[in-house]
């Protein structure tokens, strides 16, 4: 013989993150600025006890506002002097090829990273080689010589000029 069933009782409501605060965004801030800043300098900046600053950060990563913390390298110390950005026309612009080509080319050497961008371009690759004839291989090789590519465009990068300012955040 059977149990009768039960109904099951529903569970409390998602939980809606709450929105960042003037304390998350200056947090936000000082991580850009020094993504290896101690947590006693973080809470300095945002003004806060240090114990509620560990549990901001950890909250900003759990919710995936912070995703990681990097290192920025001077690609011409490391023997990549020559920068590019690449543009990028495909034949089509399905989801599976589209999808496919960006995943191609995340995973090439040299390659920082791969934007899939509207307009007549499809993709802009920002990559580093050790040499002209590296880069000139790499956009051979894998860029225009792929499937489905109709189009590339090199622009070389002479400087760049990395943003200061924070972020303008409503």
């Amino acid at each position: 013989m059977s149990k009768p069933t039960q109904p099951l009782t529903p569970g409390p409501p998602p939980r809606t993150p709450p929105p960042l605060d003037g304390i998350d965004r200056a947090l936000i801030d000082a991580l850009r600025a020094d993504g290896r800043a101690s947590n006693v300098a973080l809470a300095a900046q945002a003004g806060i006890a240090e114990s509620t600053c560990i549990g901001r950060v950890r909250s900003l990563r759990e919710r995936g506002i912070v995703r990681g913390f990097t290192a920025r390298v001077d690609m011409s110390a490391v023997g990549l002097p020559i920068e590019a950005m690449v543009a990028v026309r495909l034949a089509g612009t399905d989801r599976a090829r589209v999808d496919a080509f960006g995943e191609h080319v995340s995973r090439l050497p040299g390659v920082l990273a791969a934007y899939n961008v509207s307009g007549a371009e499809d993709f802009l690759v920002h990559l580093v080689a050790e040499s002209p004839d590296t880069l000139r291989g790499i956009v051979l090789d894998h860029l225009s010589g792929h499937p489905g590519v109709v189009h590339v465009h090199t622009s070389l990068i002479f400087r760049t000029h990395e943003g200061r300012q924070a972020l303008p955040m409503p």
